[in-house]
């Protein structure tokens, strides 16, 4: 699975992306956050606040439930806010 960080969540897991294989157990967004938070206390601070962070899969907005392989590719961002 490639997973791709930015802005903040990037800065505190000191990565922009990395190519992990997931246990079969990581069927969603959410189990994904708690295997990656298994990973160090990095990812634990970074999904600290899982409210504040907003995710997509296969570049398309997607909510904790949606379902993920391998195959896939996960991106975790801040919100977007203009001005």
């Amino acid at each position: 699975m490639k997973i791709k960080y930015f802005a903040w969540v990037a800065e505190i897991i000191d990565k922009r992306e990395e190519e992990i294989k997931v246990p079969d157990h990581v069927t969603d967004i959410e189990t994904l956050i708690n295997f990656l938070c298994t990973m160090g206390e990095s990812y634990e601070a970074a999904f600290a606040n899982r409210k504040q962070i907003k995710f997509a899969v296969n570049q398309k907005l997607s909510r904790s439930n949606a379902k993920i392989t391998n195959n896939d590719e996960v991106a975790f961002f801040p919100p977007m806010t203009g001005g």
